[in-house]
């Protein structure tokens, strides 16, 4: 039997199920982005306090693009299952926040009446870094992208997160009904005020008064979410299914791990996540630059560099004592140095709580999943704590062997000479300057370094940086990705 409201009660024991009345919900936020973190992370936290705190708090799922969320938990009313696994086993917990999922693609009409509606008081974001139109690099909404440019000539057909979040703000406010409050949980630095300053610079663009009024009106909270959610595959299909007796047609598997960090402005409310173990602060931005810098850069790192010397997985590659000393060489002595975290802050536990969770066997978070947009997520990840290091006059080493680690992959060939699948919204740039570069370091790293709204006009122009990334690029192409790795992480016997 597939799980459904009617199948609940035919679950396996030992299977958490939702603990409060769901036909009672009313649609209270709205989530661009509806994929596999979001269902794994704010949706439990929403689940949970609806158990301890009921309110009017269901979550309306919406994709952006493809309707696959959508058609797999639409036939079980939303419902969906969370394997949370480590080496001890796995947990199963059916959620049922999501009680509603529309495309936005398939019909945009009904995605702005919904965004309009009085109950909505609160729209999160998991649309990842590229879903912004923004150049990563400056943080500037990208007014050229095509996205923008229908919306602007088409507002009540939009594609774009700026489109639908400004046309929807502006109904409201011709209606007399308050803003929603928007909450970015994408991993961009200062994603509740980068949100804001695009979604402010396109309301503009519509109206220059537009600009002012939503600077004065809309609420864009900065928020920090941490939790590690491979791709579901089908083996995890049928392995959750087997455990709750019933056929969950996308379940999602995470670690026990999880954390998110809010500022705490919500002007028209919010569920109480700070029960079910959310953090709400006055500044987010220390912990935000924590995880970036900490977890997301060491994750990139060892997505291209473990990709390149063979490895499937993250904890594959982790399996691998001289990534292992790799990653905490440069969370300890390269991106640790560069945060400035408020008293209390345990960054040891902090770092050694990531080295523990990229080792778990129980997720196969695959290192080609990790490594895509990179143009997106290099200057989030890896290029703030270069230029940081860099003003200190600091070593950057692995990060530079990092950004290298990159250029090799994008490259297009792995060193066995089969060719990587490199997906990526410059994809086809890329492509082409590595086309033209061959595989010569001293040629593809300057082709890739004039790639501006990745490296901004600053690095490239920086000897200290180029020279660093160049050499670690002629390095990989000459010994390989896992005898660099070795020579730049020696054992201590070494």
């Amino acid at each position: 039997m597939r799980l459904s409201p009617d199948t609940l009660p035919s679950l396996r024991p030992g299977v958490q199920r939702p603990g409060y009345d769901r036909a009672a919900l009313t649609t209270g936020i709205v989530h661009l982005g509806i994929g596999a973190f979001h269902r794994a992370h704010q949706a439990v936290y929403t689940d949970a306090a609806l158990a301890r705190s009921f309110g009017p708090w269901g979550i309306a799922g919406v994709s952006l693009r493809s309707p696959d969320t959508r058609d797999a938990l639409e036939p079980q009313d939303g419902l969906y299952t969370v394997a949370v696994r480590d080496a001890a086993g796995e947990r199963l917990r059916v959620v049922g926040s999501v009680t509603g999922l529309l495309v936005a693609p398939e019909d945009p009409a009904a995605v702005l009446e919904l965004l309009t509606r009085p109950s909505v008081r609160i729209v999160t974001l998991t649309v990842t870094e590229k879903g912004y139109c923004h150049d990563p690099a400056t943080g500037a909404l990208n007014e050229a992208h095509p996205d923008i440019v229908h919306d602007l000539a088409n507002p009540e057909r939009p594609r774009s997160v700026p489109g639908f979040l400004v046309e929807a703000l502006i109904r409201r406010r011709a209606a007399g009904v308050e803003p929603f409050t928007v909450l970015s949980c994408d991993n961009l630095p200062s994603n509740g005020d980068t949100a804001a300053g695009l979604l402010r610079r396109y309301a503009e663009l519509r109206d220059p008064a537009l600009g002012t009024w939503f600077a004065g009106n809309v609420a864009c909270p900065n928020s920090m979410v941490d939790r590690i959610v491979p791709a579901t595959t089908d083996a995890d299909r049928d392995r959750v299914s087997d455990g709750l007796g019933l056929r969950d047609a996308w379940p999602v598997v995470t670690e026990p791990f999880s954390q998110w960090v809010i500022e705490d402005r919500f002007p028209t409310g919010r569920p109480a996540w700070e029960l079910e173990g959310a953090e709400l602060v006055p500044d987010v931005h220390p912990y935000e630059t924590m995880k970036l810098r900490l977890l997301n850069g060491s994750h990139s790192t060892l997505a291209y560099l473990g990709y390149l010397a063979g490895y499937e997985t993250v904890s594959d590659t982790m399996a691998d004592p001289a990534f292992v000393r790799l990653i905490r060489g440069l969370m300890d002595e390269e991106a640790g140095p560069t945060l400035h975290m408020p008293p209390g802050a345990d960054l040891g536990h902090y770092k050694d709580a990531l080295i523990e969770r990229f080792c778990n066997p129980a997720l196969r978070h695959r290192t080609w999943q990790i490594a895509m947009d990179g143009t997106q997520k290099l200057p989030q990840r890896l290029l703030g704590t270069i230029r940081d290091r860099l003003a200190a006059g600091a070593p950057i080493d692995r990060l530079a062997l990092g950004v290298a680690g990159w250029m090799r992959y994008v490259s297009g060939t792995d060193e066995a000479g089969r060719p990587i699948d490199v997906r990526d919204p410059m994809a086809a740039k890329l492509a082409e300057l590595a086309a033209e570069a061959g595989p010569d370091a001293d040629r593809l790293a300057p082709a890739l370094f004039g790639l501006a709204a990745v490296f901004g006009d600053d690095l490239p122009r920086d000897p200290r940086f180029t020279a660093a990334v160049t050499d670690a690029l002629r390095r990989l192409y000459a010994e390989g990705a896992r005898a660099v790795v070795q020579s730049v992480a020696p054992s201590a016997a070494g």
